[in-house]
């Protein structure tokens, strides 16, 4: 979508979020839309989030018929992190396709035009139809959501969501998702009046996620921070990927070390404490400290997040997290052993997990493709009647035979 219609071929609200989107560099055809908060982090973020106590109020009025309404009811918290998916579990079987799921953040500057997205953007109610999706992938999807604020404060809390087909974008259930709205604020309002009349002081406001950076798949790295998204330069997302991986293993880094990983020829000392400088500018000392350097606050990667799932044996998940090589276009000495030791690691995991579907999403990864040992693998893999043997080992031989063997 390089360009758009006429202002009289579309809704505003819908062409004003399409600019959005396109200013934020939202593809339309891209990869799905992030995952940052995982198992122990989602659980303890949410369950601290000040809707998580209303949570009852939502199910009652709009999850206990969501099954027969064939919908999905979403809550998100202010920045668009999905925090509660449920309802219609087929419907939220296909929803997984494209990442509509618990943890994931559906904002619009991330995931384009969506109801809990444009709704968190314009701070209104909204509904957006299956074709006024930004993203073609979610076209098929239509929505109603509204967001949620603090009765008190007035501050944003989040938003609800009704997903499913054509017939979730009618006045009727966005008239439903307003007074589910009301019904939670009012409750929250009531929260509140009785903590004050028990002397409890009112409950802190949860704790931010860790700052996340994706890595994988990407030419340069993106850093989520409280303030939002931002795209790096190509030398700070190797810096900060060499820290973080310093960190996993509780360790710091010199500038000489630095040097050392970031430049394949001789060491340039005085570049990396240039470059660490306004590194720290822009993502604040409370991230990233000195003497060594290194990470002073929490910072998770999506690398992080692929070895997680590996270490746990959920190698299905990892190979769905993993999006391609750490920071593909990079040279830098640290880049390429990080890089190496991530694929070496997914590659081990599947060949052990000797699951066929496994070995064929993998053999289709640019990692995979020329890989003898893999394919070999994967054949052996599949039943004896599979219609798939026949590719497979016409493959195999055209890579026996160009001394590919591995």
């Amino acid at each position: 979508m390089s360009t758009l219609p006429g202002d009289d071929a579309v809704r505003p609200v819908v062409l004003d979020s399409w600019r959005r989107s396109m200013g934020s560099g939202v593809d339309p055809d891209g990869g799905l839309p992030p995952v940052e908060l995982l198992d122990d982090d989602l659980l303890a973020y949410r369950a601290a989030h000040p809707l998580a106590p209303v949570l009852p109020v939502i199910r009652r009025l709009l999850v206990q018929d969501a099954e027969a309404g064939q919908m999905i009811v979403a809550v998100t918290d202010a920045a668009g992190r999905m925090l509660w998916v449920e309802g219609d579990h087929r419907l939220r079987s296909r929803a997984e396709g494209v990442n509509f799921v618990e943890g994931a953040r559906w904002s619009e500057d991330v995931a384009g035009t969506n109801a809990p997205g444009t709704a968190l953007a314009v701070d209104c109610a909204v509904q957006i139809y299956g074709s006024e999706h930004f993203r073609r992938p979610v076209q098929s999807w239509s929505c109603s959501a509204a967001p949620v604020h603090d009765p008190v404060t007035g501050a944003l809390l989040g938003a609800i969501d009704v997903t499913g087909g054509d017939h979730v974008a009618t006045p009727q259930v966005l008239t439903l998702v307003r007074a589910t709205v009301a019904a939670v604020e009012s409750e929250l309002r009531w929260l509140h009046r009785e903590r004050l009349a028990a002397g409890a002081p009112r409950p802190p406001a949860p704790a931010p996620p860790a700052a996340r950076l994706e890595v994988l798949g990407r030419e340069r790295a993106r850093l989520t921070l409280a303030a939002g998204p931002q795209e790096l330069s190509v030398r700070h997302s190797e810096l900060l990927l060499l820290l973080a991986e310093a960190a996993a293993s509780g360790q710091g880094r010199s500038a000489t070390q630095l040097a050392a990983e970031c430049h394949a020829g001789a060491a340039a000392e005085v570049t990396v404490r240039a470059e660490l400088s306004r590194l720290r500018r822009l993502v604040g000392e409370d991230l990233l400290g000195s003497r060594p350097y290194r990470l002073a606050g929490r910072l998770d990667t999506d690398v992080d997040q692929v070895r997680r799932l590996l270490t746990r044996g959920d190698v299905g998940a990892a190979l769905e997290r993993y999006r391609g090589p750490v920071l593909p276009g990079s040279h830098a000495p640290g880049v390429l052993r990080a890089r190496g030791r991530l694929t070496a690691a997914l590659r081990r995991a599947v060949l052990s997990a000797r699951r066929p579907e496994l070995l064929l999403r993998y053999a289709q990864l640019p990692e995979g493709r020329d890989d003898a040992g893999v394919w070999q693998a994967l054949l052996e893999a599949l039943p004896p009647g599979s219609p798939r043997r026949a590719a497979v080992t016409g493959h195999l031989l055209r890579l026996r035979a160009a001394g590919r063997p591995r």
